[in-house]
């Protein structure tokens, strides 16, 4: 009777060890003093030491993955931008309390283990935790023949940080008159793909090699990596601009997501002819294929991240962030109601 072993199982240890030792030289890049230990070790190290200045430290946690546009990656075999996107969709989350993101740690699940492939979704990773300025402390890559096909995946990730409670951003002290600033996203994101999927694969039979009229690709456009809100969230805390609230515009787009951050007594209402001018929102807007309500339902619609703050302190804001590169406006208003989003030219 011949033998078997774990290669013929679908499994295949030298590839891991390739792969591994592939990665070491890119995780370790986004390492900082807080980081004692390197890549190699059952479990990842931070140092909180250095925020013991801290009144009531408290850490923040939050997961997510990147969903089914891991199918257009799939499908351009594309592999080293949907890791920013992992990356964006756990910071972004946890950057609404204010807090200072520490580590993140992965998880990709496969059905067969390529070291290439598999290294260049750490690359992306990797760039994304360096936008973020969070360090990439450990993961785990499980290769698991028969759970997934050979040449798909799945991620997942985690991330921690840290903010003082005094200076917690709860949303608790928003009212009437306050004012929402919009800043603009870089593309869906990584909401909604399977409407998008639907929509342009399946109803308007198109290719992700199709041009569109701004000189990109369709897959290069539903490609395009999530952006990372950290740095100008981190630049106004830092010069002592506290919003009363932030949103991170992800699934559940407008109608859902606002409301987390509302007290009971209020609402708001969004004014969309005051976002800044984008291709994409403009673009699927164009092809009438989806209700208009849909569309802000599931997808940011070129607003990724919203702060409310005080109506007389939004100049400030703007120009500071306009300082720091990014686009904005002010898009909408705080209302009374009862956590209800009131969308100008849909909701009558």
């Amino acid at each position: 009777m011949s033998q078997i072993n774990y290669k013929s199982s679908g499994v295949d240890i030298n590839e891991g060890n390739k792969f591994v030792e592939n990665i070491k030289k890119t995780v370790s890049s986004t390492f900082n003093k807080n980081v004692p230990e390197g890549i190699g070790g059952f479990a990842g190290l931070f140092s909180i030491g250095s925020f013991k200045d801290m009144q009531n430290p408290m850490l923040v946690s939050g997961t997510d993955g990147v969903g089914t546009k891991l199918k257009i990656s799939f499908g351009m075999r594309k592999y080293d931008t949907v890791g920013i996107d992992l990356v964006a969709m756990c910071v972004n989350d946890i950057i609404v309390t204010g807090a200072k993101p520490l580590f993140f740690l992965d998880y990709i699940a496969t059905g067969k283990l390529s070291a290439e492939k598999m290294t260049d979704i750490v690359k992306g990773i990797a760039e994304g935790c360096k936008q973020a300025g969070t360090a990439l402390v450990g993961g785990e890559t499980a290769e698991m023949p028969g759970m997934y096909a050979d040449d798909e995946f799945d991620l997942a990730g985690f991330c921690v940080g840290i903010v003082d409670k005094p200076k917690l951003i709860t949303g608790k002290n928003i009212k009437k008159g306050n004012v929402l600033i919009g800043l603009t996203s870089s593309g869906f994101h990584s909401n909604g793909y399977s409407l998008l999927r639907k929509l342009f694969f399946e109803n308007l039979k198109m290719k992700v090699s199709d041009t569109l009229e701004n000189g990109q690709t369709l897959g290069e456009m539903l490609l395009t990596p999530t952006k990372i809100y950290v740095k100008p969230v981190l630049n106004l805390l830092d010069k002592g601009l506290y919003p009363l609230g932030m949103i991170h515009v992800t699934g559940g787009g407008f109608y859902e997501n606002i409301p987390r951050v509302l007290p009971e007594n209020c609402g708001v209402k969004i004014y969309p002819e005051n976002f800044p001018e984008l291709f994409f929102p403009g673009y699927i807007k164009s092809l009438n294929k989806i209700p208009e309500k849909e569309l802000y339902r599931v997808f940011n619609m070129g607003i990724g991240f919203i702060i409310i703050v005080e109506q007389e302190k939004a100049g400030e804001y703007l120009k500071e962030l306009k300082d720091l590169g990014e686009n904005t406006a002010v898009i909408g208003e705080v209302i009374s109601g009862e956590n209800k989003v009131e969308i100008e030219g849909i909701d009558f």
